[in-house]
């Protein structure tokens, strides 16, 4: 069975809301959000993809945030928190600390919304609560000792907290509650923005496309509440981690550093936490990636005394019975596998199994060889072909590092055609046979590599990239409605 939104020629735009324009910090989820399902709409696309939006580290990974559930208080739009009348002045000043003022403008927020917000409004956080109680408990009280930790990631808290013994964490459940209560109507009010932003693009006939990591971060209020569930040794540190071996981004290959999943323990529970996560993440989109697809099958293991992914080796995952689960809970599946990397026969065969989309990375096919699978004419329709992604480089920066040789032998493959290089890679996104077609928003704008979003194995300065409306002309809504009909895709 075919996932409907891929049952058909389509077209999107990858662009996290962090990159949005507007206030300081970073994009949210108010007026420039519903601006750009405004330009979507307006050039033909149906389907924005995103990264995953929870709550991040220091290093704003939003593929190692503090929950796989939660969303990021930093994507809260505080205009919006004024029209409620729960925020007499939603500025920020760029001046000053953007994170601590955001901060405490939402606990001013809550201050009011507790004080005056109609029983209506109450009782629909009181329901938000219970709705989401298995994960939003664990999580609110976690970000409360967090903050009353200085941050410290929980397997440096004192160790009745860090095992989570009954009598400190009642304690802690009195003594925090007005934190916990906090961190529950930032999620409210996360979640409301949110789900409300999904139904303005679903009305103008855009979809949402959300992003899974597969592992979770070790700091992660998931990992603290289910440690059974990971491969932790009791006083909570890591045995073996995650990455991947060495591969196209990395000579030494990429150690993650999250605790791997104990699977057998998953099992057992019939993969309830999965089901909880994948039924959360449904309410929030239209269609889901699962990053690291070729994990389920096996996983790159490598001892935690390591410093690079060199030295591991792949163990296996849970495989069919995992995504049978997932069936018998969801009946179609709208999940696409990104089956990048060391990928094997094993692995094409459970995609395969559960008519789950692949990805297709057209900076990837022009290695010289004819039977590259990310070479158009190799394409298949059930997959999903994007010119980079967020850890590729933009077209225009590829392009740039590309010799002579290589640029002429692209050009020859496409016949010789005239196009700059990211309208020359969109144009061949577009004609593929692959159902989806998604390019970022940084080659539709023709951005070289100073704009992309992240270098993989890079720690610093990536997820930062933001655009200008005033980099957008209707000339690129015009180029890409054209091609976007002209190779029916509308």
């Amino acid at each position: 069975m075919t996932n409907h939104v891929l049952s058909h020629r389509s077209a999107g735009v990858l662009l996290h809301p962090t990159s949005l324009p507007g206030v300081a910090g970073n994009g949210d989820l108010g007026a420039e959000a519903y601006h750009f399902v405004d330009f979507l709409a307006d050039s033909g696309f149906t389907l924005w993809q995103t990264l995953p939006l929870g709550p991040t580290h220091g290093d704003l990974s939003p593929y190692q945030c503090q929950s796989v559930n939660a969303g990021s208080y930093k994507l809260i739009n505080l205009q919006l928190l004024a029209e409620h009348g729960w925020l007499a002045d939603p500025s920020l000043n760029n001046s000053m600390d953007i994170d601590l003022q955001r901060r405490q403008k939402l606990r001013e927020a809550f201050a009011v919304f507790m004080q005056s917000a109609v029983d209506e409004k109450r009782s629909e956080f009181e329901a938000f609560k219970r709705q989401h109680q298995n994960w939003l408990d664990d999580f609110s009280l976690y970000q409360a000792l967090r903050g009353e930790h200085q941050n410290k990631a929980w397997f440096d808290w004192p160790v009745a907290l860090r095992d989570r013994q009954l009598a400190a964490m009642d304690k802690a459940r009195k003594t925090l509650s007005a934190e916990i209560e906090q961190a529950n109507f930032e999620q409210f009010v996360f979640y409301q923005q949110w789900l409300a932003l999904r139904q303005y693009a679903n009305d103008k006939g855009v979809r949402l496309f959300g992003d899974i990591p597969i592992f979770v971060a070790h700091d992660s209020s998931d990992v603290w509440a289910h440690p059974e569930l990971f491969t932790i040794d009791e006083a909570g540190a890591l045995i073996v981690v995650a990455g991947v071996p060495p591969d196209y981004f990395s000579e030494t290959g990429q150690r993650w550093g999250n605790p791997l999943y104990n699977w057998e323990n998953h099992a057992q529970d019939n993969y309830a936490w999965w089901v909880d996560r994948i039924k959360n993440q449904i309410e929030l989109f239209d269609l889901l990636r699962i990053d690291h697809f070729r994990g389920f099958e096996a996983a790159w293991e490598i001892s935690a005394d390591e410093e690079t992914a060199m030295n591991g080796e792949w163990v296996k995952g849970p495989g069919k019975a995992f995504f049978e689960r997932l069936r018998q809970v969801f009946g179609e599946l709208p999940l696409v596998a990104e089956d990048l990397g060391v990928i094997t026969d094993e692995v094409n065969a459970l995609r395969q199994a559960f008519d789950l989309p692949g990805m297709k990375i057209l900076q990837f096919a022009f290695d010289g060889s004819s039977d590259n699978p990310y070479l158009p004419h190799n394409h298949e329709s059930l997959s999903v072909v994007y010119t980079g992604t967020h850890d590729n480089n933009t077209t225009r920066g590829w392009w740039a590092e590309l010799t002579e040789q290589e640029q002429h032998r692209i050009r020859q493959y496409f016949g010789h055609p005239a196009d700059e290089p990211h309208w020359l890679l969109m144009r061949a996104a577009f004609a593929s046979v692959a159902n989806l077609a998604v390019v970022p928003m940084q080659d539709i704008l023709g951005l070289g590599g100073e704009d992309r979003m992240n270098i993989p194995g890079v720690a610093d300065h990536n997820w930062l990239w933001r655009f200008d409306w005033s980099s957008v002309s209707a000339d690129h809504s015009r180029q890409c409605r054209d091609m976007i009909h002209t190779y029916g895709r509308n």
